[in-house]
């Protein structure tokens, strides 16, 4: 919608390019999608007729196709799109998402697609079941290439019934904090909308990143079989070496962790 309007998205963030947006929502039928999509612009205050969007109706799409490659791939230049969002990834091929070596070419063909045609493509992956408690690019369903392959990840995270926790990563630029998120009902719209003040939420307070940090070290440094190193903390928490040293330190400070010439180790 931002995109396709120009009006920022969630009311905060304001689209740098605008232009038109081809939309492919493999999972649900048309009068679904539609729905959706005017419950987003009644929240932005969008008329949805105005808006420069097309949404791709095919039965299905295969990126492990080639013909259904070359469809799409002649697609989006008959519509000159800033945009493509394919959603989910999960519903687009016939491969196995845990061999690196079958994701790698569909997501080097959407590298071709938004190089050669000057689109962005943004596509919706699942996460694992049961990794509630991993860095959000390693709750990633499948192989690896999903987190190394994304210029920016947006992570939804369920705080609550009602919240939700948008975190931000940037391949070539700083994180922004994280966004809480609720899901706004209006008749028959839905929308998601930032929460300014997380009272409401005040029975589950989420944990700040500072604490997460000393929570992940503290993990990692339990089911360590002897002290380490803060190279190896680094590895194992994929964390940049500033937090790792910054939580160290707070943590040797607190008492939490005791260091030693062979490295760092939990207090008993």
């Amino acid at each position: 919608m931002a995109v396709a309007s120009g009006q920022p998205c969630l009311g905060r963030f304001r689209p740098v390019t605008t232009g038109r947006v081809l939309l492919y929502a493999a999972e649900d039928s048309p009068h679904v999608v539609r729905q959706r999509l005017e419950g987003i612009c009644a929240t932005a205050q969008i008329d949805l007729a105005t808006l420069d969007l097309f949404v791709v109706t095919a039965p299905s799409v295969g990126l492990d196709r080639a013909d259904d490659r070359e469809r799409l791939t002649n697609t989006v230049e008959k519509a000159c799109a800033k945009l493509l969002v394919l959603d989910p990834f999960v519903r687009l091929h016939r491969i196995d998402e845990n061999a690196a070596g079958e994701v790698a070419p569909l997501l080097a063909y959407q590298r071709q697609l938004q190089r050669q045609h000057h689109l962005a493509v943004a596509v919706v992956h699942h996460a694992r079941k049961g990794a509630a408690h991993a860095r959000p690019g390693q709750a990633l369903r499948g192989s690896s290439e999903f987190h190394a392959w994304g210029d920016s990840n947006l992570y939804l995270r369920r705080r609550s019934d009602q919240l939700l926790r948008l975190t931000i990563e940037h391949r070539a630029a700083k994180a922004p904090d994280d966004v809480l998120l609720e899901l706004h009902a209006d008749h028959d719209a839905l929308a998601l909308r930032v929460v300014d003040s997380p009272a409401s939420d005040a029975s589950t307070p989420a944990p700040t990143r500072a604490a997460a940090a000393q929570l992940r070290i503290a993990q990692t440094l339990a089911s360590a079989a002897g002290p380490l190193t803060v190279r190896a903390l680094q590895a194992a928490c994929q964390m940049r070496t500033d937090t790792i040293c910054k939580t160290l330190d707070a943590l040797t400070t607190a008492g939490r962790v005791l260091k030693s010439d062979h490295g760092f180790r939990l207090a008993q």
